[in-house]
């Protein structure tokens, strides 16, 4: 399957078809997706300034990799495979929780999505892929929390969705009992 294609998923996340993300995106159609979460030794977490040219969410502030897996893929392994490409990190990743969620956007795109929500620790040199992202920051988790609070608009949709579950689960853990 190519990149432009998205799983298409019940909402137990059970695999029904391949579909064009133009397709699943203009229905809107349920589709399978993850999100990764890097953090470093300090608590912070990774976020992405998505590119310009993203046909949406453009220009807000994202977890440090998102995408879509390939039919019959690996979700961890294509969500460890996106992360490598995007901000060439390579490290242990586990899954936190998924959730689905449906977002409608000013131009007749729809993101309906079971997102597969992924957490890792980084303490490395960020390799950015301007054909993803524009710029890279690490935020503390209260300065996070704190944004998502009074500026959300500066943010995509799913990323205020799953943010504050992920900042409340580093909070409750020493980093030493993660990952």
């Amino acid at each position: 399957m190519l990149r432009n294609e998205v799983v298409l998923v019940d909402v137990n996340d059970n695999e029904i078809r391949s579909e064009t993300k133009e397709n699943a995106h203009k229905q809107p159609l349920l589709h399978r997706a993850f999100s990764v979460f890097i953090y470093n030794s300090n608590n912070e977490i990774l976020v992405q300034k998505r590119a310009a040219h993203k046909y949406h969410s453009s220009n807000l502030w994202a977890n440090a990799c998102c995408s879509h897996p390939k039919q019959k893929e690996d979700v961890k392994e294509s969500a460890n495979e996106r992360l490598k490409d995007e901000v060439g990190i390579e490290t242990e990743i586990e899954e936190l929780f998924s959730f689905t969620y449906l977002n409608k956007f000013n131009d007749n795109l729809y993101e309906y999505e079971y997102d597969h929500v992924f957490l890792g620790k980084y303490d490395g040199e960020i390799i950015l892929n301007e054909e993803e992202a524009s710029e890279t920051k690490w935020i503390s988790l209260d300065e996070l929390e704190q944004d998502l609070t009074f500026n959300p608009l500066k943010y995509a949709s799913w990323f205020i969705i799953c943010a504050p579950k992920v900042i409340q689960h580093l909070k409750n853990h020493s980093t030493s009992d993660l990952i």
